[in-house]
């Protein structure tokens, strides 16, 4: 049981170093954007595909840690400042995706605020990973 409470905690190691390689081609198109030089066509590609793994894996892992709380610890899910941070980070990441989402369709050009979200979202989580060094076994 002790060597399974470490499987949120890696999980989402690797889930937020995807958002963190998501974060970087973003960085990389806005850097591009504007300084009006030549992009190139496969760096969107990448994002999206990064910035939508990380996400699934942030609301899997993010629905993992609660269920690790009662399950292998023997603890209320939502005692820990780490808990209330990690919902944070996980909304902040929600709400990134979907203004991302509406940038792929074309609907709107939200992409200051998408760019402002993706920081905060990843801010709060890593916030919440530090948080979470007490609760390891």
């Amino acid at each position: 049981t002790r060597a399974l409470a470490y499987g949120h905690p890696l999980w989402m190691s690797a889930a937020l170093a995807t958002a963190a390689l998501a974060a970087r081609s973003g960085l990389r198109m806005r850097r591009v954007r504007r300084l009006g030089t030549r992009r190139d066509p496969a760096e969107r590609g990448r994002h999206l595909r990064r910035a939508k793994l990380a996400v699934v894996l942030i609301a899997l892992g993010a629905a993992g840690g609660p269920l690790s709380m009662v399950w292998l610890r023997d603890r209320e899910p939502f005692e820990s400042a780490h808990a209330w941070f990690a919902t944070l980070a996980l909304v902040l990441f929600l709400a990134t995706a979907w203004l991302g989402r509406r940038l792929e369709r074309g609907r709107g050009r939200p992409l200051d605020a998408h760019a402002l979200l993706a920081a905060l979202a990843l801010l709060t989580a890593g916030v919440a990973a530090v948080t979470g060094f007490v609760l390891l076994p």
